[in-house]
């Protein structure tokens, strides 16, 4: 069964995050969605491992981008405290594996659609299906 398939609500929640900071910083660009989904897959890979993820540190609009990801990310795995002003319906809880696997198949849709569509070539993309 495919990702999508078994995780779509997760990967919708993420890509929320992702268009929500978008709509309110319209400069945002494929590559800084691109830097803020690497820095979280390390951290989500890290975890995976048992290992301490590394202090991340990203500029302007990427720290917002990581900011708002991992806050629904964490939802999505049950951590108190995260995201309590998310109000989104979701099938439980899910593993820090899953959260991996979701954040990887959206970084490969964003160098996708960056290569087809241009520096917002991602956003414009999902925007048309997450409101």
């Amino acid at each position: 069964m495919a990702l999508e398939d078994v995780h779509l609500d997760v990967l919708q929640n993420i890509e929320f995050a992702i268009v929500n900071v978008y709509q309110k910083q319209r400069d945002l660009r494929d590559i800084d969605v691109m830097r803020a989904l690497d820095a979280l897959i390390d951290v989500y890979r890290a975890e995976v491992r048992g290992h301490t993820p590394k202090e991340i540190s990203l500029p302007e609009p990427e720290g917002t981008v990581f900011q708002r990801t991992k806050e629904m990310c964490d939802f999505r795995l049950g951590r108190p405290g995260a995201a309590t002003c998310i109000q989104v319906p979701f099938e439980g809880e899910k593993t820090s594996s899953d959260i991996l696997a979701c954040l990887r198949k959206i970084r490969r849709s964003v160098d996708r659609w960056n290569k087809r569509r241009g520096q917002q070539g991602y956003l414009q993309f999902v925007s048309e299906f997450v409101k």
